[in-house]
């Protein structure tokens, strides 16, 4: 047989040479050119580089300036930082997106220093409100007030000054935690409490939760954990037009703080179907990294049953479900090994049951999600891990790269600290927490157990586990810098104490910029697509107005984002 001759004449030859030469300058022809100041990867490779191209969305080149200039073209834009910081785009590693949006639309009560500007917020608001409508708020927090009222009830003030300034509008106001809430006599009056007995009252008891009463047996208006449902269910639902202005508010914020991914800590079916409408309508300018939340078990059965859902795109990814296993700190309600030393014979509230911890991780190695559980308390987090530990034991075929996680993993006993590395799970923690929590939170656990086990940062990265860091808003402000801050002094914003709190813990400023960036990427499954400045990699950015990694450590908290970089495109500029 002869062999197959392929001939092409010289004028086709000529054709084909100068469209695959066409093609090539097109690839390699960059969007965006970014140079002119400091250029911080997280790409342990090459940690600084001078220059950074982009096509269209991804990184097509770091390195120096020389090199980078051979993909410039007449079509690229160039970004000259004039000396200003760029670093990965940050990934804010557990919050609550909706949250942020609402906290923007309803009162804010975060910067409040006493139970009297609460009252006088509520009082402004009550003037511009309908008759009978709700008001409502978050971000109140008795333990960083700077003066108490004379009546208190468990270290909680009473409903009676609220109640007086409305008493014809419900009003219901979140602890900043999220684990519990304030109501006026008005809302407690809908919620059916008010007429009854104390015999009645009992009536309302949840597991899990706490109505706190004064010694006549009245609700104080005070509700603990689970037992905020007793008033929040009577709190009407969002219209859809306001639930889309949160989600353009919370996108605007994130933007403004550097912020290009987001991984939002307990999602239901409504949040759900937002999202995919934002995405359709081409207004999901955030990439989202969804945990289900497990108070809907119909939700997670159908999750289980059609699987994992990874975008393509990488804006909207749903693989994780988020439990909720105990309460906060500053409400008494995270649970503890040993009793609070402010309560005696308190331990806490276990608000979901351990059995269905275990049995949601089988479920999660079986199908394939992650599991992100809620621990506070030194007790949450020993049995997390120990309902962890027995599924892992039970399925040993799928534990390979499950990556489970441990929201907060505040305050953990010694013998638990190595557990993690030794499992696999990741903690997922907010550094400000312990800069806004320190100074109070030693009243709660006493001395030995906040040096033992409390913000134990360095311990859990020298035992070789990653720490995926964050803000938790709107518990706390989204902005990343306070968070760096305190990763790095453990001091309070007002830069006390000198030293800062167990100093020993202190995260370098390598390690607090990698646990915003490329340790969240992996915390989420996505380190191969974002988390650093790496050819083949999203191009998101996030650029500052100095050197966070050089700057005085007094000048650190003065930094601000100047710039923000989202799918290579500019989305925010100061």
């Amino acid at each position: 047989m002869k062999p197959l001759r392929i001939s092409l004449s010289l004028g086709a030859i000529i054709t084909l040479l100068l469209f695959t030469s066409c093609q090539d300058t097109e690839k390699e022809s960059a969007t965006m050119l970014i140079y002119g100041g400091n250029i911080y990867t997280v790409d342990t490779t090459r940690p600084t580089v001078e220059a950074v191209a982009v096509k269209g969305n991804i990184i097509l080149f770091a390195g120096s300036l020389a090199e980078a200039e051979q993909y410039k073209s007449a079509q690229t834009q160039l970004l000259d930082l004039e000396g200003k910081t760029m670093t990965p785009g940050l990934i804010e590693g557990h919050g609550h997106f909706m949250g942020l949006g609402y906290n923007e639309l309803n009162l804010d009560l975060s910067n409040t220093t006493s139970y009297q500007e609460i009252v006088d917020a509520v009082a402004e608001r009550v003037k511009k409100a309908a008759p009978g409508e709700w008001i409502t708020g978050r971000g109140w927090h008795q333990s960083k007030w700077k003066e108490m009222p004379s009546e208190l009830v468990n270290g909680f003030q009473t409903h009676d000054l609220l109640s007086a300034i409305s008493p014809d509008n419900p009003v219901y106001l979140g602890h900043a935690s999220g684990h519990a809430g304030f109501a006026n006599a008005k809302a407690m009056e809908i919620a059916g409490l008010l007429e009854l007995s104390k015999e009645g009252i009992s009536k309302f008891e949840v597991e899990g939760g706490e109505v706190m009463r004064d010694a006549m047996g009245r609700p104080t208006g005070i509700f603990n954990e689970l037992a905020e449902s007793i008033i929040t269910k009577h709190i009407p639902e969002n219209t859809p037009a306001k639930n889309i202005e949160a989600f353009e508010m919370a996108v605007a914020a994130c933007h403004k703080n550097g912020i290009t991914s987001f991984h939002d800590a307990g999602i239901g079916r409504e949040t759900i179907a937002l999202y995919q409408e934002m995405k359709a309508k081409d207004k999901m300018k955030i990439r989202l990294y969804g945990m289900l939340t497990s108070w809907d078990k119909e939700l997670l059965n159908d999750w289980y049953e059609k699987g994992p859902m990874i975008d393509s795109d990488n804006l909207m990814t749903i693989r994780s479900v988020k439990l909720n296993c105990d309460g906060a700190l500053g409400s008494r309600g995270a649970w503890l090994l040993e009793s609070y030393s402010d309560r005696p014979g308190h331990f806490g509230h276990e608000t979901l049951p351990m059995d269905f911890v275990e049995e949601t991780a089988i479920n999660g190695l079986q199908y394939g999600f992650q599991i992100c559980a809620h621990a506070i308390g030194d007790r949450a987090n020993r049995e997390v891990l120990d309902r962890y530990e027995s599924a892992f034991s039970k399925f040993p075929q799928r534990v390979n790269d499950h990556r489970f996680r441990i929201e907060h993993a505040q305050h953990l006993h010694p013998d638990d600290i190595p557990r993690f590395a030794q499992l696999g799970v990741i903690p997922a923690m907010q550094a400000i927490h312990m800069s806004s929590d320190r100074p109070w939170a030693i009243d709660r656990l006493g001395e030995q157990r906040i040096k033992e086990g409390a913000y134990m940062w360095q311990s859990l990265l020298k035992s070789g586990i990653p720490i995926v860091n964050g803000t938790d808003v709107p518990v706390e402000p989204l902005n990343p810098i306070a968070s760096f801050y305190a990763s790095v002094t453990r001091k309070t914003m007002q830069g006390t104490p000198d030293g800062g709190y167990e100093p020993g813990e202190k995260m370098t400023r390598e390690q607090a910029l990698k646990s915003y960036t490329l340790d969240a990427a992996y915390g989420a499954f996505e380190e191969n697509i974002k988390g650093s400045i790496t050819i083949g990699k999203l191009a998101d950015f996030t650029i500052y107005d100095r050197d966070l990694m050089e700057v005085p450590e007094k000048e650190l908290l003065h930094t601000e984002v100047a710039m923000t970089i989202f799918d290579g495109k500019i989305v925010y500029t100061k």
